[in-house]
């Protein structure tokens, strides 16, 4: 199949994916709000797991589609993009300043699920007991980050602000149903058209699914992640992308994986998980000297962004060489 065509479905894959998580994270707040939800509770869990939303479905397709490389690929190679890609650029354009607060609470939280989802990956495959444990996680972490926020309002102002405030006036009934069904009809069309286009370009190329999902398919549903930090920017608050990073990333670990071993257990390459899940770990511990600034303390500048995007361009150089 000609290259341009795979291209051109895996952009329309990325738009139509993006679009229609929006919406359908639209619509399900709007049905929280009704339903009497509280603002918070909204944020935790529906616009929280919305920045994650396409790298669920999509490691969910391909894991039940007999592609659980894409699917591994793409809940690690989100994480790095992330850090390296996201993180890079933001300070690289606005060196900011990071709240401690940030990272003394999120900080550990992710270290933790690194390690106890590196614990989980030890044996190479993802089976479906490891998927429940790690949907009992993400269950834990939701209900600490509320427990965290209701007993420290200024956090919870915070919180709120990291993940993204829940819409004040809900819609109408009806277009709430609608944004909901056509939210999630569109995000399953479209995640099975990009896992397809991207498993075909894999083929095509010459490059294993992992290589395609850590790198592809990883930026390409990371989008939402990039918005967010481009919104933070805009409205002079790229210290809240901090947050909004460490907060994806953790449900990139927990959710995403969770989903995927849940619906469809899977083996891994056991010398190729340990690469790339070492590499991921030390994009992971770099938050905190770039956050804290190697030159200037307490500041994210754009020496340390930019060590970021070189270390994540050629981590995606190494990738290709070694994939083929």
């Amino acid at each position: 199949m000609d290259i341009l065509i795979l291209l051109a479905a895996l952009a329309v894959g990325f738009a139509a994916l993006a679009w229609s998580a929006d919406l359908f994270v639209a619509g399900a707040s709007s049905a929280a709000a009704r339903l009497g939800v509280s603002a918070l509770v909204i944020g935790l869990t529906v616009i929280g797991i919305g920045t994650s939303l396409p790298e669920m479905l999509v490691s969910a397709i391909a894991a039940i589609e007999g592609t659980p490389a894409i699917a591994l690929g793409n809940a690690i190679g989100s994480n790095i993009a992330n850090v390296g890609l996201i993180l890079g650029i933001t300070a690289l354009a606005t060196p900011f300043a990071v709240g401690h607060g940030i990272l003394r609470r999120e900080f550990p939280v992710l270290m933790m699920v690194v390690l106890g989802t590196g614990w989980v990956l030890i044996d190479a495959e993802v089976s479906r007991l490891d998927g429940v444990l790690l949907l009992v996680g993400m269950t834990a972490v939701i209900l600490w980050l509320g427990w965290e926020a209701r007993q420290d309002n200024a956090h919870a102002e915070v919180l709120k602000r990291e993940i993204g405030q829940a819409p004040t006036k809900a819609m109408t009934r009806a277009r709430t149903f609608i944004a909901i069904g056509l939210g999630l009809v569109v995000l399953l069309a479209s995640s099975r058209l990009l896992v397809w286009s991207a498993s075909e370009l894999a083929r095509l190329i010459g490059v294993s699914d992992l290589v395609i999902g850590l790198s592809v398919v990883a930026v390409g549903t990371s989008l939402p992640e990039l918005a967010a930090a481009t919104a933070s920017v805009r409205r002079n608050e790229p210290g809240l992308v901090i947050g909004n990073i460490l907060g994806s990333n953790i449900f990139n670990l927990l959710a995403v994986l969770g989903i995927a071993g849940t619906l469809a257990p899977f083996a891994a390459d056991g010398p190729s998980l340990l690469r790339d899940y070492g590499i991921m770990s030390l994009f992971m511990l770099a938050i905190v000297p770039v956050s804290l600034g190697l030159r200037q303390r307490g500041q994210a500048g754009r020496v340390e962004g930019g060590m970021l995007l070189l270390g994540f361009i050629a981590y995606q150089f190494m990738l290709f060489i070694v994939g083929r």
